[in-house]
């Protein structure tokens, strides 16, 4: 393991700073690390690592979301209201809509596999967008209009509509029927995550409090160590009630760190929020190049041109559907069109549950999986790109 984890960051950052020098996002290096180093090319990662993968990955994504807690002003996010709550579902059942329509007539499949790869794809990449809301916030771009913190909010929400909506069309696709009351879940998720972090962080910051006012003094590493393992707490939390109710633990931990910082403004600092942003350094690498692991490159080979054409006609018809949300919002043109470059990465979703309906036999696994890989490779880098070179042009910098 300690021979993979060398290799990981050693390659990782290198491609990284090369891939930076080349004026491309840092993310596109690691993920061709990842490629490269994974199980399907080179095959120089050991199983003890790739074996713990998903849960290195999700642990990655806890730091950077913590750091988007801790810079999330809940009063921002206030003032965008009905955008925030549209980005949650409104795009991804466009784009979904777009595979049930054109994937049959494209791609030769049915529209049950249709509806399972609209599924796999429809979730945009917390993993690439979080991190770019966080600095737009700490740079103050977009800020003025909340532009960051809608995106940032839709993209936590979005992923848990999507995985009920594939839960249910792969139940479709084995011959059984969708239990249409998930469909309850994805607000359930979201209202019993966003409260259980509220109390959670209500208490954390009383802990800190009480810690402070009696003169014991907690150092920021010690309070950065206690966050993280409450909120690997609180993920276990979700999966342990899953089988009674669900709860989103990814959007509890966003919620506590909110809730710590406005109540405990001056003892969670911003030297708090740069810990994590430290962090977020070497959680980066491992989370990019572990998703680059995951992808098989021959299964591109076999997606073939009519899957590229598939995704860009599915990204059209979701851009559509970011626009819709936006309709009668104070954003101009150019705040538009920043919004529907930064809904087009996916990486973390597709790596994640692409492969699932071929390890279930399902017929139409193999070009779900293809299709999958192709727009992780297609879309990570484009979004990335795009946000990264756009952001100064199309959006107003808060004085």
């Amino acid at each position: 393991m300690l021979t993979s984890l060398a290799l990981i960051f050693l390659v990782g950052f290198a491609m990284a700073s090369i891939f930076q020098k080349l004026k491309l996002p840092r993310i596109v290096g690691m993920l061709l690390t990842g490629i490269l180093l994974g199980p399907h090319m080179l095959n120089l990662l050991q199983d003890s690592i790739l074996s713990i993968s998903g849960e290195l990955r999700q642990m990655a994504l806890i730091v950077i979301l913590i750091k988007a807690g801790l810079s999330l002003n809940l009063n921002d996010l206030k003032k965008v209201g009905r955008p925030a709550v549209m980005m949650a579902f409104v795009p991804a059942t466009f784009e979904l809509l777009a595979f049930v329509i054109f994937a049959p007539m494209i791609l030769g499949i049915n529209r049950i596999d249709a509806a399972v790869m609209g599924a796999v794809l429809a979730a945009v990449s917390p993993a690439v967008v979080v991190p770019r809301m966080v600095m737009l916030m700490e740079e103050k771009y977009g800020t003025k209009k909340s532009i960051p913190q809608m995106i940032l909010a839709g993209a936590s929400c979005d992923d848990i509509y999507v995985i009920v909506l594939f839960s249910s069309f792969v139940s479709m696709a084995q011959g059984g029927q969708a239990n249409w009351g998930d469909f309850l879940n994805i607000p359930v998720s979201i209202v019993l995550g966003v409260a259980l972090g509220a109390i959670v962080g209500y208490l954390l910051s009383l802990f800190f409090e009480m810690a402070y006012t009696h003169g014991h003094y907690i150092r920021n590493t010690m309070k950065v160590i206690l966050i993280l393992a409450i909120s690997f707490a609180l993920m276990a939390i979700e999966t342990a009630l899953k089988p009674i109710v669900s709860v989103s633990g990814l959007l509890a931990i966003v919620s506590m760190a909110c809730v710590l910082k406005i109540k405990s403004p001056v003892i969670v600092s911003s030297r708090l929020s740069n810990k994590f942003g430290k962090l977020w350094i070497a959680a980066e690498v491992i989370l990019f190049v572990l998703v680059g692991a995951a992808i098989d490159i021959r299964y591109t080979l076999n997606a073939g041109l009519t899957a590229v054409l598939m995704i860009f006609v599915a990204l059209v018809i979701r851009s559509i559907g970011v626009f819709l949300c936006l309709v009668k919002t104070p954003l101009n043109g150019k705040e538009r069109l920043f919004c529907i470059i930064a809904y087009l990465p996916k990486a973390t979703v597709q790596a994640a549950i692409g492969s699932v309906p071929l390890a279930m036999g399902l017929p139409c696994g193999q070009i779900v999986l293809s299709v999958a890989v192709l727009a992780i490779l297609i879309t990570a880098p484009l979004g990335a790109l795009g946000m990264d070179r756009t952001y100064r042009t199309l959006l107003e910098k808060e004085a």
